[in-house]
């Protein structure tokens, strides 16, 4: 097989790796007019650049022979971030240089450095590792950087946001000065600007980032939930997508041990990463998650830069990320080098306008969509089955056998029911919501007239010197509902009524049922029908609390002691 621009020997490597065609940035490296330049490109993870600054030094290392030769100094070393993708890197040149009979050795922290000695000494033509391992190799005197004859940065801009500055320019400066330099980041900002002009001779600037299209291939979902449903949302949209890979992401590590026990009792195959883990743990995880003996990983932010996982189809997120950025790059694990993905953002009701701002930072468009419910899950278990590829093809004698004998005891129907049960046996089963067809728009409807709104009762009053303005925020996170929700506060003497709509009061009755107590002084609990008319400070038309302004959830006051504390807890 031939591929366009790319040498016999590796074409036939990339074929056996599935390649029919080069991505944007590795046949923009492999133009005529690069020959043996200097590049600073800037291509986004999951663009295909490991492959590309493979294809790119081929040509440098090789020199116009076909292998490599028995007994030889290091003459490319790479440089990335961290060791997970240190590590992902060697993998991806051992296939692609093993028609060359290429050795490749790692060097990272975590690992065991006399055995990275050793396989140094053994002959190395390639070493990929992190910047303070590799530095600590150069110092020592195992790794010999004479010979190098190409230098690669993998994620340059995010090595100088780790503080890897001094062990870069260290190692650059070990280097021959004849040596040939490629630089591959994200953005080339001006720190990367600064270090390619002081490292790198003439380098030709190749910008493979395609804007717009740059997560085309991602689709993104968002699904409103109250704050307590937000695990069983996690495994409903496991179900629901049935990735046969997916990252769902947390914000910290006790949130990721949590979640990722959580699903392991619910019969999925989970692997967690978190900073405390140690690099055998975290590389025998990812070796699960690569193998397919466990199908989600649950992970912070800090623990998943590096990792690529190339069947990962479905990415969760548990937990807000933090900005625009974050989702950018906590998204951009699944849909990559022509795959598609899905990225799913689970939020809070209350959350829905942070979640706007999340999405314009990050300029993507999101499709609300309900929880998922059981019955749509089944649903879709049962289309899958209808279409499962065991059913299809044509059966051996041994088979046609048995489902004779099979067919002469059983009923079809009998046979076709034994056949599901099984199916199902081997899935999670999925998770009840009370709102599982509310989605988005809903949440955020217009208040209406509330008409067979459900009415509660909260224990602070006048008394307490209760006043809307603090009532009102302590009301929406008790039963994780939007203001819009709350219609009409009476404030009495010593306690306090409100009005949920219709719409919300299963949610919120639920919510309560976790949150009602505040604490020893402030309880929610519903009402049996309707208060009596009365004249209170809410609804006097002195107050006009009935009438409420849309700014007072952030009005400013003094919070009496009681509901300051409870508003605290809620």
């Amino acid at each position: 097989m031939t591929i366009d621009g790319v040498p016999p020997l590796f074409a036939e490597a990339l074929a056996k790796q599935g390649y029919t065609t080069l991505t944007d940035v590795q046949r923009a490296v492999l133009e005529e007019d690069v020959g043996e330049s200097d590049l600073l490109v800037s291509a986004q993870t999951g663009s295909g650049k490991t492959v590309a600054f493979g294809l790119a030094m081929a040509s440098t290392l090789l020199r116009g022979e076909d292998r490599f030769p028995a007994n030889s100094e290091p003459l490319a070393v790479l440089v990335a971030p961290t060791r997970e993708l240190a590590l992902q890197v060697r993998l991806e040149l051992e296939w692609l240089y093993a028609p060359a009979g290429a050795r490749i050795a790692s060097c990272v922290g975590g690992m065991d450095m006399r055995q990275e000695r050793r396989s140094l000494a053994g002959g190395a033509h390639i070493v990929v590792g992190t910047p303070g391992r590799l530095r600590d190799h150069i110092t020592r005197g195992s790794l010999d950087m004479a010979s190098v004859r190409a230098m690669v940065l993998d994620e340059a801009d995010e090595m100088l946001d780790l503080g890897f500055r001094e062990d870069l320019e260290f190692i650059l400066k070990a280097a021959p000065p004849e040596r040939r330099t490629l630089m591959f980041s994200a953005t080339v900002a001006k720190p990367i600007e600064t270090l390619a002009r002081r490292f790198q001779k003439n380098a030709i600037r190749i910008s493979a980032n395609t804007g717009a299209t740059q997560h085309a291939n991602i689709d993104y979902r968002a699904v409103a939930v109250a704050s307590g449903e937000r695990e069983n949302a996690v495994i409903n949209v496991l179900r629901f997508f049935e990735a046969s890979s997916a990252f769902v992401f947390c914000t910290t590590r006790e949130g990721v041990k949590h979640l990722a026990s959580r699903l392991g009792n619910r019969g999925f195959g989970v692997v967690a990463l978190s900073g405390e883990l140690s690099q055998t743990e975290r590389t025998r995880g990812l070796q699960a998650m690569r193998d397919g003996r466990a199908q989600v990983c649950v992970a912070t932010d800090v623990a998943s830069r590096g990792i690529d996982l190339p069947t990962l189809d479905l990415v969760i997120h548990a937990d807000l990320p933090k900005d625009g950025e974050a989702l950018l790059h906590r998204s951009g694990r699944t849909g990559r080098a022509g795959r598609s993905g899905v990225s799913v953002l689970i939020t809070p009701h209350s959350k829905r306008r942070t979640v706007d701002k999340l999405l314009q930072a990050a300029k993507v468009k999101v499709s609300w969509m309900p929880v998922p419910s059981a019955e749509t899950i089944i649903q879709r278990d049962r289309e899958r089955l209808m279409n499962d590829p065991s059913l299809e093809g044509p059966l051996t004698d041994e088979e046609a056998d048995f489902a004779r004998d099979l067919l002469a005891t059983k009923s079809p129907e009998q046979i076709a029911a034994a056949f599901f049960r099984q199916n199902q046996t081997r899935r999670p089963t999925p998770e009840e919501f009370v709102d599982s067809g509310r989605d988005a728009s809903e949440v955020e409807a217009p208040r209406g007239d509330f008409e067979g709104g459900v009415w509660f009762r909260v224990s602070v009053g006048r008394k307490q010197r209760a006043e809307p303005r603090w009532i009102l925020p302590l009301i929406c996170k008790a039963g994780d509902v939007t203001s819009r929700e709350i219609g009409a506060i009476q404030i009495l003497e010593g306690e306090s009524m409100f009005e949920v709509s219709a719409r919300a009061a299963p949610d919120f009755t639920r919510a309560l049922a976790q949150t009602g107590r505040r604490d020893d002084t402030i309880t929610i609990v519903p009402m049996n029908g309707r208060p009596e008319p009365r004249a209170s400070y809410a609804d006097s038309p002195r107050s006009g609390a009935m009438k409420r302004s849309r700014k007072m959830p952030g009005a400013r006051g003094r919070k009496p002691p009681q509901a300051a504390a409870g508003a605290r807890k809620a």
